[in-house]
C-alpha cells in the first residue's frame, strides 16, 4: 500500500476543504440560515460528489470528500447519497437507511438498503429525533420494494465502504473539535496567560492530535482496502477503522468540551455539534470489538 496521495487526490481534498470552510456553518446560530443552506446545497450539486461512486472514484477518494464534510460540518446530505450511488447509481434524491431509519435525509424521497444481495427501496417519512444537529434523521414511509440485487462480493464491498465513510465522518469530526479547541485555547487566558501555555491543557490537545493521527492511519488503509484487498481482508480492515475512529473521536470531541471549560458547556459552543455529530456517525454501522474477526458474516 501507498499512503500518499496523488496530485488529483490531493485537489479532490482541498476542493472539499473549501467548499465546508466556506460555506459550512461556523456557529451554532448559522445551522438555521436557510440562505446559506441553500448555497451549500447548490454548491455541493454543482460538484457531482454525492454520485463519486458511480463516476469511478475509489474508496480513498471517497474517504476524503466525506473526512472534509465531517470536519467542517457540511449540513446537507453527501455521506447517505454516497452509499445510495454505490448501490443505485440511476436512483435520483436517495439516501441510505439502516437500523429502522433513513439517514442524511434533507432533500431526499428516498431510502435504499441492502438486505443480504438484495437492495430495497423505501419512502422517506416524517422527521425523527436525533441527537445530530447537521444531518436529518426520518422514519420510513410505505413499504420496502426491492429494486436489484448484487453480486455477493458487491454486497460485502458496499457493506465496506459504509463502514469506512462513516469513520471518515468521524475522522472529521473529531479534526474539527481539535482545531476549535486549540483555537480558543490559544486565546482565551486565565491568571494573565492563555490557557494553551499550561501543561494540563496542552496535554489533553497532543493526545487528541495523536488519536487523531491514528485515526487517519487505520482510515487511509481501510478506505484503500474496499478497492484493493479481498473482501474478507477488506471488510475486517474498515471494521478495525471503525472501532478505533468512533472511540478516538467520542475522545477528542469530549476533550474539545472539557478545553472550553464552563462555555463550552452551553448552547452557543460549536464543540457539542461536533460531538453530536461524532456520536451518531459511531451509530451508524457500528461495530462491536467482537466481530473485527468474525469474517464475511
Amino acid at each position: 500500500m501507498d499512503v500518499r496521495l496523488t496530485a488529483e487526490q490531493r485537489q479532490l481534498r482541498d476542493a472539499a476543504a473549501r467548499l465546508a470552510d466556506d460555506l459550512g456553518p461556523g456557529s451554532v446560530l448559522a445551522l438555521d440560515d436557510a440562505d446559506r443552506v441553500a448555497r451549500l446545497e447548490k454548491a455541493v450539486e454543482a460538484t457531482a460528489w454525492r454520485a463519486l461512486r458511480s463516476d469511478g472514484a475509489s474508496g480513498v477518494e471517497v474517504a476524503l470528500v466525506v473526512e472534509e464534510f465531517g470536519r467542517g460540518l457540511v449540513d446537507v446530505p453527501i455521506l447517505g447519497p454516497l452509499l445510495a450511488d454505490d448501490l443505485v447509481p440511476d436512483l435520483s434524491s436517495a439516501t441510505v437507511a439502516a437500523a429502522g431509519r433513513a439517514w442524511d435525509t434533507r432533500g431526499m424521497r428516498h431510502a435504499v438498503a441492502l438486505a443480504g444481495n438484495r437492495v430495497l427501496s423505501t419512502g422517506i417519512g416524517p422527521l425523527a429525533p436525533g441527537a445530530d444537529l447537521t444531518r436529518r434523521t426520518a422514519e420510513l414511509c410505505g413499504t420496502s420494494e426491492e429494486i436489484g440485487t448484487v453480486t455477493a462480493e458487491a454486497a460485502h464491498r458496499w457493506r465496506t465502504l459504509a463502514l469506512v465513510a462513516t469513520s471518515a465522518d468521524l475522522v472529521g469530526a473529531a479534526r474539527g473539535a481539535h482545531t476549535l479547541a486549540c483555537d480558543y485555547a490559544r486565546i482565551r487566558e486565565q491568571y494573565g496567560r492563555t490557557i494553551g501555555s499550561y501543561q494540563a491543557v496542552a496535554h489533553l490537545l497532543a493526545e487528541g492530535l495523536a488519536l487523531i493521527e491514528g485515526s487517519v492511519s487505520v482510515l487511509r488503509h481501510a478506505a484503500w482496502a474496499v478497492d484493493e484487498l479481498p473482501p474478507a481482508e477488506a471488510l475486517r480492515a474498515a471494521r478495525i477503522a471503525k472501532l478505533y475512529c468512533a472511540r478516538a473521536a467520542r475522545t477528542v470531541c469530549e476533550t474539545a468540551v472539557q478545553v472550553h471549560g464552563g462555555i463550552g458547556n452551553t448552547w452557543e459552543c460549536l464543540a457539542h455539534v461536533h460531538l453530536r455529530r461524532a456520536l451518531t456517525s459511531a451509530d451508524l454501522f457500528p461495530v462491536r470489538l467482537e466481530e473485527i474477526d468474525r469474517g464475511l458474516s
